[in-house]
């Protein structure tokens, strides 16, 4: 395609604020909290202990995780740029599409609907669901309630997963009839658990059991320190996705052009901050040694430094943490899909706008739904793992889309140029591409499986292409 194509084909797509029949309803605090509300989940609960058992060294895991929130914010400043560049719903799609084309835009969409996103939504969704049997165990996710199907196609359904699905249509609800009362939701429970995840820091300043060593060790202590570290760092970038969502909203943010990066920076900094404290309270409350391999490292920690009800307030807290990354997860997800309708490369009737509550009801529905059957089919874990290599390619791709449209559509209004430019947003690419070749040495089964996912695409696309014409 020609430079002048591609300047075309942004002209006419690249919708100007208002136009798209969405209301621009989010200001800088509900843009920072949706960034803040998309990245915490239960990664923060969950991951330490796997890490340490990669990398055991309490001061290198602290690096890990500044060093994967500092790669967010790079790319952070990289996005703000493309987001006001094209401040419409969509986000890393409408940057593929607009530097590589339409076949790029929709391998990502692709990948990402059929199981980053929905499959996030289900996994989170059944981590809540664990929690709620914490109080409730009748509705644990080992409590069979239904058989669907029969013989060899049957299909056993929990009540753990029940509640999974039921916590998704409740905010998929929320979300269908506006904007504003997605954003309420989501701002309520970011506080919530940003509140609950400070008690953390607390109890260990209060009550510490350890002194944890946090000199840096010697490399040669550690057997393949980088291929180590680099293992860990899948875990951290785990915890952090989710921090570009907002751009998915930015056809309902107000002044994108400067709210969008703010919200980035503060946002991304304020979640190095959390779990960079988080981290040294589990240090200050186990031993190395009783951190590895430990999967509840959060519940752990509190009992530990407080008792019992410490992991009382942490299940609370994980309860209200997984609700409110689904609540921006299905506030984001459904522009993801309205854009790729507005463009034809997705079912038209997805980018229907609701006359009375003004959002993209029809997609928010088809993403609801989809995500449902994920919970309930017992599979999603297994898709998330084998997609995570695709889904860091096209993070790559993303990064590396700043420097094509810088290049390619030059003279294309920038309300907001990337800070460090080009220093910063390379740093994010040859941190992202250090870490797909090194999930491709570690984990190449998992890796290449991601990228069969991301080709399956191939033939939908030219299908959908073949039928427009």
């Amino acid at each position: 395609m020609s430079e002048t194509g591609v300047q075309q084909g942004s002209a006419r797509r690249d919708v100007p604020a208002g136009e798209e029949g969405l209301v621009r309803a989010l200001g800088l605090r509900s843009a920072t909290l949706f960034v803040v509300g998309s990245v915490i989940g239960s990664g923060i609960f969950l991951t330490t202990g796997l890490m340490a058992t990669a990398l055991p060294s309490a001061a290198l895991l602290l690096v890990a995780w500044a060093v994967g929130g500092l790669l967010a914010l790079a790319g952070g400043l990289a996005y703000a740029e493309m987001g006001t560049m094209f401040p419409r719903s969509g986000g890393l799609y409408v940057f593929l599409d607009r530097a590589y084309g339409p076949l790029v835009g929709f391998l990502y969409g692709w990948t990402a609907l059929l199981v980053v996103l929905a499959g996030g939504i289900a996994a989170v969704a059944v981590g809540f669901a664990e929690y709620v049997s914490y109080f409730v165990p009748a509705l644990s996710l080992n409590r069979a309630v239904l058989a669907l199907g029969s013989g060899r196609w049957t299909l056993g359904v929990s009540a753990g997963q029940l509640v999974a699905v039921t916590s998704i249509v409740v905010l998929g609800a929320v979300n269908y009839v506006g904007v504003r009362s997605g954003n309420t939701v989501n701002v309520v429970l970011t506080v919530a658990k940003v509140a609950g995840l400070a008690a953390l820091p607390l109890m260990a300043l209060v009550t510490p059991r350890v002194g944890p060593d946090l000199g840096l060790p010697a490399v040669a202590s550690l057997a393949r320190p980088f291929a180590a570290f680099g293992v860990a760092m899948i875990a951290v970038f785990w915890a952090y996705e989710g921090w570009y969502f907002v751009t998915f909203a930015a056809g309902e943010i107000r002044d994108p052009a400067r709210t969008l990066p703010r919200a980035l920076v503060m946002g991304v900094l304020g979640l190095i901050a959390i779990y960079v404290s988080v981290n040294l309270a589990y240090f200050y409350a186990l031993p190395l040694d009783e951190i590895r391999g430990t999967t509840r490292i959060g519940e752990r920690a509190a009992t530990a430094l407080v008792g019992p009800w410490g992991a009382t307030l942490v299940s609370l807290t994980v309860i209200v943490s997984t609700l409110g990354a689904n609540a921006a997860a299905l506030l984001a997800g459904p522009r993801l899909l309205f854009a790729m309708a507005e463009d034809g490369l997705f079912l038209r009737s997805a980018a229907a706008v609701h006359p009375r509550f003004h959002t993209p009801h029809v997609a928010i529905v088809m993403l609801t739904a989809w995500a449902s059957l994920l919970a309930l089919s017992g599979t999603y874990e297994q898709l998330f793992t084998y997609v995570a290599f695709g889904s860091i390619l096209f993070s790559v791709a993303g990064g590396l889309a700043v420097f094509r449209l810088r290049r390619r559509l030059p003279d294309h209004p920038r309300p907001y140029r990337a800070w460090g430019y080009p220093v910063v947003p390379g740093i994010f690419v040859l941190g992202g591409t250090a870490f797909v070749i090194n999930t491709l040495v570690e984990r190449p089964w998992q890796s290449l499986a991601g990228l069969g996912l991301v080709a399956l695409g191939l033939p939908a696309y030219w299908y959908g292409r073949a039928t427009r014409r």
